[in-house]
């Protein structure tokens, strides 16, 4: 054994496996961040794992679409109002209301600004929603908490109907998240500051693209045409947005991505609700 540790030190071993437990630590980085699970990292997160944490975003999508599906599940004999706003308040709280957030600042900066980039970002700083922020929030809520509602009163039996509800329920917040590195990869972070800088600075461009690629591809292999109708309204809202972005700051923010989130799930889930209304 004392020849063999050497060996395997001279192998690569060791730096194989610091790499490893750093890949690990940021995916419980990108859970901290991403909800309100207990999550406790000592010592603080910094630079490198800060950076790798956005793949995990999807995955950290993922596991919220199976909380959400799970509560749908279980408020099945349940109301289909109160069940529904019951998933909806499950939404919020999982995540802290963190995108919410970002969507009452965006939507109060792209009011108040009048089309001036340095006002734009001066009202997104400021820690207070305005009316107008306000009344997005609560126009998202309320067209989630619809689509939800029609999800929950036009569910199917059999197998594939529960693979069509299942799906409607984890698509929305796992493909939404997955756009989070692509636009980090793909557009200038404006702010000098704050975990946006780390992730911005860190980030695996290519790692991006590939995560993207894969959960849009299994979201269309696995989901059907409701994968396939998921994946393309995030695609397009996805290319709306970061074209709005680049045209008023010539880059995002950490609000600018998490509106984003928002956007990108309530579209999605209104998108499959219509659909299994049809």
């Amino acid at each position: 054994m004392a020849v063999l540790r050497p060996t395997l030190m001279s192998l690569g071993c060791r730096p194989l496996r610091s790499t490893v437990d750093v890949f690990l630590r940021s995916a419980r980085i990108a859970l901290q961040f991403l909800t309100c699970f207990p999550i406790r990292l000592e010592p603080p997160p910094v630079g490198r794992e800060v950076g790798l944490s956005l793949l995990w975003y999807p995955a950290v999508g993922l596991l919220l679409g199976l909380v959400l599906w799970a509560t749908a599940v279980l408020l099945s004999p349940v109301a289909i109002p109160l069940a529904a706003s019951i998933v909806v308040a499950v939404w919020v709280f999982s995540t802290g209301a963190l995108h919410l957030d970002g969507l009452a600042d965006m939507v109060d900066a792209w009011v108040g600004g009048r089309g001036e980039r340095e006002r734009t970002l001066a009202i997104m700083k400021d820690p207070y929603s305005g009316p107008v922020g306000v009344a997005a929030v609560v126009c998202l809520l309320l067209s989630k908490f619809g689509a939800l509602s029609a999800l929950l009163f036009t569910r199917r039996s059999g197998i594939w109907g529960e693979m069509q509800f299942a799906c409607a329920y984890i698509l929305p917040p796992t493909l939404a998240r997955s756009a989070v590195p692509l636009l980090f990869a793909q557009t200038p972070y404006v702010r000098v500051q704050g975990i946006g800088a780390d992730l911005a600075q860190y980030q695996s461009r290519a790692g991006a693209w590939v995560i993207a690629t894969v959960t849009g591809l299994a979201a269309m292999t696995f989901g059907g045409w409701y994968g396939l109708l998921a994946t393309a309204v995030t695609a397009v809202t996805y290319l709306i947005m970061r074209r709005a972005f680049i045209r008023r700051l010539g880059g995002m923010t950490g609000d600018c991505a998490g509106a984003m989130v928002e956007l990108i799930e309530t579209f999605t889930v209104v998108a499959l609700a219509l659909l299994a209304s049809a």
